[in-house]
């Protein structure tokens, strides 16, 4: 596990007020949307399963992380040189455990969580695109540095990104990211949404059963 920053903003989020603005943020990744992006190639989970329980969320994400964890420790020993490699994750039911049992801060997702680890440890730096209003911004961030994540930026939505089709909206974070001079190696989501458009060398797709999972 990896050393945290010092976070020196608690006494601006208190749970409750933390979990009642995290709880906001479940409804609002849903979006249909089109395709991968030409260049990428999408690692899916096992089929949508109705009322899927705790234990078959986590091995069908382990299933997933378990084809990324090599590609991504391939892709860092290969990083050409001066090359700044990122990773961008989706939040909710990606890298938090969002839809199973309630708690804040909210537990990592262990199998992403796994991935993550390794790339910070060895340079990579890792990007959070999320549909949460920006109004969430600091209980996200809290939490994510709390799970195990050392954040090099958190995209939330502004109040006319609430407008946007959600797809479009992370596409354009992700140019964002690349406009900053980073290679993104690898995007891991749950949703369609968080994973086309394209700007990403691989994308990993997590089990969101048909949408039951935000």
């Amino acid at each position: 596990m990896t050393s945290r920053r010092p976070w020196t903003r608690r006494t601006a989020v208190t749970a409750v007020a933390a979990a009642a603005l995290v709880a906001l943020a479940a409804p609002v990744e849903a979006a249909t949307s089109t395709g991968t992006g030409t260049g990428t190639t999408t690692v899916a989970a096992t089929a949508a399963t109705a009322d899927v329980d705790y234990a078959t969320w986590q091995k069908d994400c382990q299933a997933v992380m378990n084809q990324a964890l090599p590609y991504v420790k391939d892709r860092i020993a290969q990083a050409r040189p001066g090359e700044k490699q990122a990773l961008v994750l989706d939040i909710d039911n990606t890298s938090l455990e969002t839809d199973f049992g309630f708690s804040f801060p909210q537990p990592a997702n262990k199998p992403v969580l796994e991935v993550a680890e390794y790339a910070q440890e060895h340079g990579v730096d890792l990007f959070f695109v999320t549909a949460r209003p920006g109004i969430i911004y600091l209980p996200t961030e809290y939490n994510l540095d709390e799970a195990g994540y050392e954040v090099s930026g958190l995209y939330v939505r502004g109040f006319f990104d609430l407008f946007k089709d959600v797809a479009a909206y992370k596409t354009a974070q992700r140019v964002d990211i690349e406009n900053k001079g980073y290679t993104i190696i690898a995007n891991i989501g749950n949703s369609t949404t968080d994973l086309s458009g394209g700007h990403a060398e691989k994308t990993y797709k997590l089990p969101d059963y048909d949408g039951q999972l935000s």
